[in-house]
């Protein structure tokens, strides 16, 4: 469906009059499993774009302001939740705006200095009391679960690409990861720290958003953006800062030779900036088994 600024001017007009005289805008480079607009200079309206993706909304509502004081940069905070109506058939949010600019479109100078301040936020973020958290499960596309169960899509994606790549270092990542199962207790995991959802200021991390898929798992999901944004100094930092055991590690690894692999076969969508960065993660650093 057509999700617009005037669809969100109509649901802000109804729903929460206090607000209808504020400027909306959308947010490029736009989002996939939601589209975001600026509502005045403070807020942000987040609306799923599918109804695979409305549960994301409740997920942020109850989630985040319990996450939020223990973490080291801003998260946004829900202000409002908006109800489905005849233009428009699932819940939405109203949340905080966070300044900064996603590191997707704003080159890092010093990877290093950034891969700590990653390293350092999910440090905290997986520290946090985890009782009561939701479950992986089909509603956040089992981030924090068990990598088998994207097996059969993953040997399926290897198929459809045939000889335009070589295939056998995907394997040998995958087979690995697959082998080093988690087993310890479960922790908050962000599931989806992609370079789109990484705010930065000045070089430093300053903010993270879009917590749809967050649950209690294994962490390794969240490791993903060592491949598909950082270099090998970077990600040696990251790494480093992280002191994270080498299965877990090597799941991560797998996440994201999942990710770029069924991106480039074309089994999933997603917007063109990550799609750019899934492809990257297909380049010579993941194929020769980057550490």
């Amino acid at each position: 469906m057509l999700i617009d600024e005037a669809l969100v001017r109509r649901l802000i007009g109804t729903q929460f009059p206090q607000w209808a005289g504020l400027r909306i805008e959308a947010v490029a480079p736009g989002g996939w499993d939601n589209r975001t607009f600026r509502l005045g200079p403070r807020m942000l309206v987040r609306l799923p774009s599918a109804a695979a993706y409305a549960a994301q909304v409740d997920r942020e509502q109850r989630c985040l302001p319990r996450l939020s004081p223990f973490l080291p940069v801003p998260i946004p905070t829900p202000l409002a939740l908006g109800q489905p109506s005849a233009d428009y058939p699932w819940p939405w949010s109203v949340l905080t705006w966070l300044e900064g600019e996603p590191v997707a479109v704003r080159p890092l100078a010093d990877q290093t200095t950034f891969a700590s301040d990653l390293a350092n936020f999910l440090t905290a973020l997986h520290s946090i009391d985890p009782l009561g958290g939701p479950p992986s499960g089909p509603d956040n596309f089992f981030r924090g679960g068990e990598l088998a169960t994207y097996d059969a899509e993953l040997q399926r994606a290897i198929q459809v690409l045939g000889q335009t790549m070589d295939a056998d270092p995907c394997k040998e990542i995958w087979k690995d990861g697959l082998g080093a199962r988690w087993a310890g207790e479960p922790v908050w995991v962000h599931g989806d720290m992609s370079a789109g959802n990484l705010l930065v200021e000045d070089g430093r991390l300053c903010g993270v958003i879009d917590f749809g898929l967050c649950c209690v798992g294994d962490p390794a999901c969240d490791l993903t953006i060592a491949w598909t944004l950082l270099n090998s100094r970077g990600r040696e930092a990251f790494r480093t800062a992280l002191q994270i055991d080498a299965g877990t590690w090597a799941r991560g690894r797998a996440w994201a030779v999942w990710k770029a692999v069924i991106v480039a076969a074309g089994l999933t969508e997603t917007n063109t900036v990550e799609k750019a960065r899934a492809l990257l993660t297909l380049g010579e650093a993941m194929l020769k088994r980057a550490a």
